[in-house]
């Protein structure tokens, strides 16, 4: 009998757009053969299931289950893709924890903690993996562009510490610019992260463990055409993206080494995306930030990475949804 699988989408925040994105790309690349797939649209105005008729029924947050046409509805298993609150820090895995309902994302405490920039490289940075100079500030206790850069060196990245997408980030080169770039960032999230500017080479890669053993995927490559890989260069095409990577076999093994690394030690579950600085100079990867719901859509690096390695997107989400069942 076939496994009924609850694909979440939406969210409370700007990311939901890129959700939707994500979950159409997965829609479509999960087999029929083997799931019953129900996409479940959690927002603001309420968690509703989304029938391919276009009908809408709500979902019973007792036990997360829906009734279409008087039949109750409960699933085997969840498969996350719902970028940003509450879906990427933690609150939802929580809420299926308690329910004893398995899903293909990182537990509740790995979530929320990868959420938060700051805390990411902090623990990152305990382990030996090398991470960038850093500042955190906060809203209710803010320090002046002067303190900041007591602190730091320019060029530094400006940017908001939970969530991700890359809204409300800056670069910024000179010091009177500082305090414009501390306010877009404080309009995203009551918490701003500051880093050091690293020069080199901007790589990611997906990570992800299927029947209990942790794979890499092919690495790539991101050349901004914008100032970095904001927002416009992540989803508008404003960026070159070079999967797999054009890097020295040495370059790339060091980079698996540190994400697999990095996978183990924050304890992570399902796909995630971490993202690196190579500095060229000391022949060093710096951590940037660890994505634990990477984005799925047509444009999301992901998808390229998985084809790249010579896999269909199908036996990819066939993968992801078969280690929520996995036992050792």
């Amino acid at each position: 009998m076939k496994k009924k699988i609850a694909l979440i989408t939406g969210g409370y925040s700007g990311e939901s757009v890129i959700s939707y994105l994500s979950a159409s790309t997965i829609e479509k690349n999960l087999d029929p053969e083997k799931w019953d797939n129900y996409k479940i649209d959690i927002n603001p105005a309420g968690w509703n299931y989304l029938s391919p008729d276009g009908n809408k029924f709500p979902v019973d947050k007792n036990d997360f289950s829906i009734t279409v046409d008087g039949k109750k509805i409960n699933f085997d298993a969840v498969l996350v893709s719902l970028h940003g609150t509450p879906g990427e820090d933690g609150k939802l895995q929580g809420y299926f924890d308690t329910l004893g309902l398995p899903y293909s994302s990182c537990d509740t405490a790995t979530s929320a903690l990868t959420f938060n920039k700051r805390y990411t490289v902090a623990v990152a940075a305990f382990a030996g993996i090398n991470v960038a100079k850093s500042v955190h500030l906060f809203k209710d206790n803010p320090l002046t562009p002067a303190q900041v850069l007591q602190a730091l060196k320019l060029p530094v990245f400006v940017k908001p510490n939970n969530g991700g997408s890359s809204i409300g980030m800056s670069k910024v080169k000179k010091a009177e610019d500082l305090q414009a770039a501390l306010d877009k960032a404080f309009k995203e999230d009551d918490q701003v992260l500051v880093e050091e500017f690293i020069k080199g080479r901007e790589l990611t890669i997906g990570v992800f463990k299927h029947k209990g053993k942790v794979i890499t995927l092919p690495i790539t490559e991101i050349i901004a055409k914008n100032e970095f890989f904001d927002y416009e260069a992540k989803y508008e095409g404003a960026s070159d993206e070079i999967t797999p990577a054009q890097v020295d076999e040495t370059v790339a093994q060091k980079i698996r080494d540190v994400a697999g690394k990095a996978y183990s030690i924050f304890n992570c579950k399902g796909i995630v995306r971490i993202d690196f600085i190579y500095d060229t100079d000391t022949d060093t990867p710096f951590m940037l930030e660890i994505n634990t719901v990477p984005g799925q859509s047509a444009a999301s690096l992901v998808p390229q990475q998985v084809q790249a390695m010579g896999w269909s997107l199908q036996q990819f989400y066939t993968a992801l949804i078969e280690e929520c069942f996995y036992k050792k």
